[in-house]
């Protein structure tokens, strides 16, 4: 495209634009290059059409159904998030704790001590991937609403952002949202904050 002067910046809000230069007869593509261009438009609208179908009855059947709305009472937690979780988690009862089901998921630091001394290193990664980052995402969406608020520095989590990186306050978050999922799940009840 950029042969031809067409120039659109990446990411996925500026297709639209793009689409609309495409369909533009006075923009200087040949023919020959347009009809191909064509189908993959109209491929993609209809995929987004299709995807866009999807997530909207993904949301109707999570607020319909009673554990999904419960789950969805977690900030943090969305529609897509929620199908994950019911869609991969064993039986959550299969779980002495919250911390037992933060570790399945891979959210909690690997132990290397040794001798007396206790050394915690990284992420052990372990279990769901899918969920694991799922959640990690929810958290740093959680995090940059919350730091709008007024008393986000004398909060657990302004504390923490305080003194550790970004990232890494988002997998603390995560770890916390994985025990409190389990909580949700297991005692069937809504999320309260505290």
């Amino acid at each position: 495209m950029a042969e031809f002067g067409v120039i659109a910046p990446a990411g996925t809000q500026h297709v639209g634009s793009l689409i609309q230069r495409i369909s533009d007869p006075k923009t200087p593509i040949p023919d020959a290059v347009r009809a191909p261009l064509g189908i993959l438009v109209d491929e993609y609208v209809a995929l987004n059409a299709r995807i866009n179908a999807l997530e909207a009855q993904m949301r109707k059947n999570c607020r319909e159904e009673p554990e999904s709305a419960r789950l969805l009472s977690i900030p943090g937690i969305g529609p897509i998030t929620v199908s994950a979780i019911l869609a991969g988690v064993p039986d959550i009862r299969g779980f002495r704790s919250g911390r037992d089901f933060a570790a399945w998921l891979g959210l909690v630091p690997r132990q290397n001590s040794s001798g007396g001394k206790e050394r915690l290193g990284r992420i052990t990664k372990m279990g769901d991937r899918t969920i694991r980052r799922l959640l990690v995402i929810g958290a740093m969406s959680t995090i940059r609403w919350s730091r709008s608020k007024q008393n986000f520095a004398q909060s657990w989590l302004g504390r923490i952002i305080a003194r550790k990186p970004i990232k890494l306050a988002a997998v603390a978050l995560a770890n916390k949202m994985a025990r409190i999922i389990w909580a949700v799940m297991t005692r069937e009840e809504t999320y309260r904050a505290a």
